[in-house]
């Protein structure tokens, strides 16, 4: 019998599968070629205790030296909503001149730790840089907790 993980299982954050959606880029097969791609790979990393991708996809000048997963949290990640990716509808008055090689991305993931229910509501800040091997990659730059009590 074999160990292989269920082709038909649903990728973390909502994607058919984990082959055909974030897989590849924890695998470091792809590079995620939008703000939103990484956001949701990045979460898949989460509910995967992936710390290597995590770190890899955190800009060098925000990167914390310290690891973002522990291997022994019990933390159940339950669902991912992507509420908006601001450069792309540009939904916000008071933003500067599109800059291509920025973006934000809005987003609620659900999770629960010792039964309780929690939410994390996050504008997450994105930018696209090329390195040194010629390829553009989106990197985690920082994110913000908007007022919940609009």
């Amino acid at each position: 019998m074999s160990n292989k993980a269920k082709p038909a299982a649903a990728c973390p954050c909502g994607g058919a599968s984990l082959a055909a959606c974030c897989g590849p880029y924890l695998a470091g097969q792809a590079v995620a070629q939008t703000a939103e791609a990484l956001m949701r790979s990045r979460y898949t990393a989460y509910t995967l205790k992936n710390e290597a991708y995590l770190q890899a996809s955190w800009h060098p000048g925000t990167r914390p030296a310290e690891p973002v997963t522990d291997e022994n949290e019990k933390i159940q990640w339950l669902g991912l909503e992507v509420k908006s990716a601001l450069r792309l509808r540009q939904r916000k008055a008071d933003l500067p001149e599109v800059q291509p090689d920025q973006d934000t991305v809005e987003f609620v993931a659900r999770f629960r730790v010792g039964g309780r229910a929690h939410r994390l509501h996050e504008l997450s800040r994105f930018v696209r840089e090329t390195g040194p091997d010629g390829i553009a990659r989106w990197f985690y730059l920082d994110g913000s907790f908007p007022n919940e009590n609009k």
